[in-house]
């Protein structure tokens, strides 16, 4: 399998055992926010579970016959896992929960090991281990850090247990929603979503759909000013957003539908609408304009004819060609803050 795009967290992470500083263990083993790669594959990794909620880095790791799942509650193995990889993310609230539940998840002498990108907080991080357990090494290359502490070697306890509740969902904006850590935008209304919220027409109607959810803003707002929508689809990667936007969306008349899915791939339809507020990066890596541009490909094989996109975008992003050949009409709605908002209208069949 190729990976057109560097993982150098992925690849520290694997480091310590590569250079015989740690021994792959043979018993139970589980990775916290996995992802697929050359890396992991060089070792034996039966009898491990990969937990990843990111439906794009789900499906690579399914892909490579790995044994995945959204949640690894679940899968709480007698006596503990012997190898807890993690490779935690920016936001650092989540990134304490993994950490804690790390420890938690192995055996006594069960090893947890973590690798962070310098510039996305590895410092931190490894300070933050460091807080919950002795730390047993660390080192340095691909511009991350890799560090490492056996779960036996816990130095407090309380900190733990407070840690493990950090990224559990709660109210955010007056009660309005629930969110939780690590959700894009997670404890607001992003800039871009509000402005497109603010030019939204109330005259959508019939099925639409959400390419994007989140947990739910911008379809909370559809359902709430345009009263001719019958029908919603949520399509979002993100597993724990997309958990949030069912409870967000509870109480409308509108039959919902909700999708953990990856919309690079294609949505079937078809739609009198779509909305969306698309990602221009993925998890942690550069910018990534082209994620955008596919996301507006299947915008325009989704709709009906004379179907409408309504989109926010970062100003300086190049979507106008991709809009030109999918659609009609396009035309620029408002520009505010370094964003734009676009409508684009399908052509009706010859």
């Amino acid at each position: 399998m190729s990976h057109p795009y560097p993982d150098p967290a992925l690849d520290a992470l694997l480091l310590p055992f590569q250079k015989g500083d740690l021994s792959w263990p043979k018993g139970p083993k589980l990775f916290l926010r996995a992802r697929d790669g050359s890396a992991l594959r060089q070792f034996p990794l039966e009898g491990m579970s990969c937990e990843q909620s990111f439906k794009p880095a789900a499906d690579a790791l399914m892909r490579a016959g790995l044994d995945v799942v959204e949640d690894a509650s679940s899968r709480a193995r007698p006596g503990g896992h012997a190898l807890v990889l993690v490779l935690p993310p920016r936001q650092r609230e989540e990134a304490r929960a993994l950490f804690a539940r790390a420890l938690s998840m192995a055996a006594p002498d069960g090893l947890v090991v973590a690798s962070m990108p310098n510039d996305e907080g590895a410092k931190a991080g490894e300070g933050d281990l460091k807080r919950l357990a002795t730390l047993a090494g660390s080192l340095s290359k691909h511009h991350c850090r890799v560090f490492w502490a056996r779960a036996g070697e816990l130095r407090d306890e309380a900190l733990l247990a407070e840690w493990l509740r950090l990224d559990a969902p709660r109210p955010i904006l007056e009660g309005r929603f629930t969110s939780r850590p690590g959700v894009f935008a997670w404890d607001r209304v992003d800039a871009a979503s509000a402005l497109l919220a603010a030019h939204l027409p109330a005259d959508l109607a019939g099925h639409g759909a959400d390419l994007g959810a989140g947990y739910g803003y911008l379809s909370a707002e559809v359902l709430e000013h345009c009263p001719g929508v019958t029908a919603l689809d949520l399509h979002e990667a993100e597993a724990r957003a997309l958990a949030l936007a069912r409870d967000n969306l509870r109480n409308t008349s509108a039959a919902l539908a909700f999708h953990w899915h990856d919309v690079a791939t294609g949505v079937s339809g078809p739609y009198d609408f779509v909305v969306m507020n698309p990602p221009f990066h993925a998890q942690g890596r550069e910018d990534r304009p082209d994620i955008g541009r596919r996301f507006i490909e299947v915008a325009a094989g989704a709709l009906k004819p004379r179907g409408r996109l309504w989109l926010v975008a970062n100003r300086h992003l190049p979507y106008e060609s991709v809009l030109g050949s999918g659609f009609g009409q396009v035309r620029a709605v408002a520009e505010r803050n370094g964003f734009k908002v676009i409508e684009a209208v399908k052509a009706a069949r010859a």
